[in-house]
């Protein structure tokens, strides 16, 4: 069973989070997966200085927030309102520490809870052409051309009839992506409940997210990279593993049609919980507001500790039947051992059923990635992560390395599988995935099914 915490985090259970003694330093940074990608896996328990999220007790309002000025912290914005009461990110103004501040306010008779506001990095390094020369290795099976029996399958499922459907959608929280680039222009969401006009036509909060939305430089443009490429790599390498586009030359993804959009949130310092978590919501809120089939979200990033306001947001969107699909990590350690999230949250105890699938990373031999991080009863399965060929701005393609890369893998299948068994529920999609994975000695007692994906075997 994947970990959670108590709701109240005490300084040394925030410390014992990031596998670190309430005594030790600052944990070291993660292995980064290859030289070849600028931007490494995130130092695990790094944190926004001087800030701090704290969920206020049932039914306060963020302006219960000036009963704790004598505590030194202020109100930055409003991040949710649970149970009656505000989720807020605050800054401290009285010169603590944070994780002093963190054990200070959970002191408080006022506050449910108070924790780092932690920072994450994304988990990647960095008749279609890529296809038909074996390079897209990952989407090949057992009886394709050409073959690999450790890819996914998809082409074996595409045989089938089983492409996908534009019906069905999957949120990136992760970077933006290039949505006009060849392989995704035809899989990218055009929002038509807020047409770009300067209002709020849907009143979400989101003037003219038509794209989705950017939460790390709060505005619309979810595609920053310009047309040098100089930023959004890696979320534009994830969606083409989703969804890039078939017969069209350079990539497909496993699925050929599909809608995707973009919860940004990672930037060029990588991106923390209060951003992340308004994006979780964000994708929520679109399926809550609008009736949108949106069955996962991809998150192909990690770092940092526990943080009880993510998890709770992964349960809204749990019980929303929203999936939760994530990279397990590249440090090559064990989860069940020492966690590592968002991979490791479980969502049974709040939604009744486990919303977050975790995924390791295979070669195209079918080893377990030396740098994968892996756990018997903490990540769920494995899927290609190694020399995985997709799209990257602006209108390229490169080869990354990263469970990053084998998490899009999983989240296309959960696409594919709504898109054959409409209506099915976020339990079912994730049964079928689990139970469908193929026993690979790599796997057995590193990974809860022992096994790889296999997208032609729902």
């Amino acid at each position: 069973m994947k970990r959670t915490l108590p709701l109240l985090l005490t300084l040394t259970a925030l410390l014992a989070a990031c596998g670190q003694s309430p005594n030790a330093a600052l944990p070291t940074a993660a292995a980064p997966e290859a030289a070849s990608e600028a931007a490494l896996v995130s130092p695990a328990g790094q944190f926004e200085e001087g800030e701090v999220i704290v969920q206020l007790g049932a039914g306060l309002s963020a302006q219960s927030l000036t009963a704790l000025s004598t505590l030194g912290v202020q109100s930055l914005e409003t991040l949710a309102v649970v149970g009656g009461a505000s989720l807020l990110r605050v800054q401290i103004t009285d010169g603590q520490s944070v994780l002093a501040k963190v054990q200070a306010l959970n002191a408080s008779p006022l506050v449910r809870f108070a924790e780092p506001n932690w920072i994450y990095q994304h988990q990647a390094t960095a008749s279609d052409n890529y296809f038909t020369d074996g390079t897209l290795w990952g989407m090949a099976g057992d009886a394709s051309t050409p073959a690999n029996a450790f890819g996914s399958q998809a082409a074996e499922a595409w045989t089938k009839g089983s492409v996908g459907n534009d019906s069905v959608y999957i949120g990136i929280i992760d970077e933006g992506y290039q949505f006009d680039h060849p392989d995704l222009t035809g899989n990218a969401w055009l929002n038509p409940f807020d047409p770009a006009d300067g209002r709020d036509n849907d009143g979400n909060g989101y003037i003219d997210d038509t794209r989705g939305w950017d939460f790390a430089n709060s505005d619309n443009t979810v595609y920053d990279g310009g047309t040098r490429g100089s930023l959004d790599s890696h979320g534009t390498h994830v969606a083409g593993t989703i969804g890039g586009t078939a017969n069209n030359g350079g990539v497909v993804g496993v699925n050929h049609n599909v809608t995707m959009i973009s919860g940004k949130f990672l930037g060029r310092r990588g991106g923390n919980t209060a951003d992340a978590i308004k994006a979780v919501d964000y994708f929520t809120d679109l399926k809550k507001r609008h009736g949108l089939n949106i069955v996962a979200t991809n998150n192909s990033w990690g770092g940092g500790g526990y943080s009880q306001a993510m998890y709770e947001a992964i349960v809204r969107g749990a019980n929303a039947n929203i999936l939760f699909i994530a990279a397990a990590g590249n440090s090559g350690t064990n989860n069940d051992t020492t966690a590592s999230y968002p991979s490791n949250y479980d969502t049974r105890s709040g939604a009744g059923f486990d919303a977050v699938i975790a995924v390791a990373a295979i070669d195209k031999t079918g080893a377990l990635a030396s740098f994968s991080q892996y756990g018997k009863t903490s990540v769920d399965i494995g899927a290609p992560g190694v020399a995985i060929m997709s799209s990257v701005p602006y209108n390229k393609y490169s080869s990354y390395n990263g469970t990053s890369m084998a998490t899009p893998h999983v989240a296309g299948a959960a696409a594919l599988y709504a898109s054959t068994h409409p209506g099915a529920p976020a339990a079912s999609i994730r049964d079928a995935i689990l139970n469908s994975a193929v026993a690979t000695s790599s796997l057995t007692g590193k990974t809860v099914t022992g096994g790889r994906l296999n997208v032609s075997g729902f």
